[in-house]
């Protein structure tokens, strides 16, 4: 990675060696560990700790602090480019994910689990960030829907052979969660080694960034970081506590889930391209206000497993139409302001999700159902901000409001 290649002359290198492919590459690498890490996690911490809804709450508590100081990235990009630092944090988590078996106790999987999601959280930061300079505005919809695709597909291929193997070869957490946290960190070191640093046509902010303008955008990430945990912690773990799932079948429902996210997800780029952003995010949130609502049905009316299996799949699809808010800002964006308002806009995403998590976690051992009906106020809250939206966001239009007062002076 020593060579600087100007973005404009990337088109010159061998396929598999443009920006795009990276982005790729590091998108199918990502999946591996982590989604391995989230198929096994609530079986592991209930087997191997004893874990109830008060530490699993705890453990997504500590899982999202380094996502809410995400804006610490903006400090490191002073001294650390933003393609080295994505591709290192992309090592860090693969490495400490392949560990976590080695820690079976609260203390020790809250401590592994930290380090790992620094390295998640800060790849997931700068990745973002990569993704919206390294791609046209025109081409970004269909690629982001794409690198949806391939993380899907590597999700995918992860989910099949533990579904094919745990029981067939008697598979340990110790074996599985080496094998797949060793494959990401060889796919990061290929990236580190293989790839020249590419350098974008405009030079990054390197200080806080923080816009009246991009009001709504910040907005609907708070909302979506508070709504997106009911469901990253507590709807795998309704189907494991509740239903009684075995590692083989949790992985087989979210191995349906990336196959049908390996489908939809691509097509949906090229929706969002006809219909644009509103369109698609106030789609996204309609369905999830639906299939929050019927979560709590389960418990409310005793609705059976089949039920709570489909809407994991739904909402798991919905939630990939969540691209159209990266595309939504960079219509909006000066281009200088994509890496740090990449890094603000993650810390706001995670400030709900440092305490929602735990506080949640008491609330469901009282009532199950409610977690899900405050999960359903929030993506309607969600709705009445997408509604917001211009038909064309652009600087100078980046609300519904925006005609109603003059632009902003750039």
């Amino acid at each position: 990675m020593g060579r600087i290649v100007q973005l404009p002359d990337a088109g010159g290198l061998p396929l598999w060696r443009r920006p795009v492919t990276l982005l790729f590459l590091m998108a199918f690498a990502m999946p591996i560990a982590f989604s391995t890490w989230s198929a096994l996690l609530n079986n592991f911490v209930i087997e191997a700790a004893g874990f109830t809804g008060v530490e699993i709450g705890w453990l997504h508590t500590v899982r999202e602090i380094p996502g809410f100081l995400a804006v610490g990235v903006i400090a490191i990009i002073i001294f650390v480019r933003e393609q080295v630092l994505g591709v290192v944090s992309l090592l860090m988590l693969g490495a400490a994910s392949a560990v976590t078996a080695w820690f079976p106790s609260l203390a020790g999987l809250l401590t592994v689990t930290m380090i790992s999601s620094i390295g998640f959280h800060y790849y997931e930061t700068v990745n973002q960030s990569l993704q919206l300079q390294w791609i046209e505005k025109r081409k970004a919809p269909q690629a982001l829907g794409w690198i949806v695709g391939i993380g899907s597909a590597a999700s995918l291929l992860s989910y099949g052979l533990l579904v094919m193997t745990w029981k067939a070869l008697g598979l340990s957490y110790n074996f599985v969660y080496l094998a797949s946290g060793g494959v990401t960190v060889a796919i990061a070191l290929f990236c580190l080694l293989a790839y020249p640093r590419f350098e974008a046509p405009h030079s990054q902010n390197k200080t806080m960034v923080v816009r009246r303008r991009y009001w709504l955008y910040y907005a609907l990430q708070f909302m979506s970081g508070a709504r997106r945990q009911i469901f990253t912690v507590f709807a795998a773990f309704m189907m494991v506590e509740r239903f009684g799932f075995e590692v083989h079948e949790v992985t087989a429902l979210f191995l349906i889930n990336y196959l049908a996210n390996m489908i939809f997800a691509p097509l949906m780029g090229g929706a969002v391209a006809r219909w644009g952003e509103r369109r698609a995010l106030a789609f996204e949130y309609i369905g999830l206000i639906a299939v929050f609502l019927a979560y709590g049905g389960i418990y409310f009316f005793g609705w059976g497993v089949v039920l709570a299996a489909a809407l994991y799949v739904i909402d798991h699809m919905f939630f990939a139409l969540a691209f159209a808010l990266k595309t939504y800002f960079q219509k909006i964006a000066d281009p200088r302001d994509i890496a740090p308002t990449a890094a603000v806009a993650f810390t706001i995403n995670h400030i709900a999700a440092v305490f929602l998590p735990a506080a949640l976690g008491y609330l469901w051992i009282v009532s199950p159902g409610g977690v899900f009906a405050l999960a359903a106020a929030m993506a309607g809250t969600s709705l009445a901000l997408a509604c917001m939206i211009p038909r064309h966001p652009e600087p100078g239009n980046e609300t519904v409001f925006s005609r109603l007062a003059p632009a902003p002076a750039q």
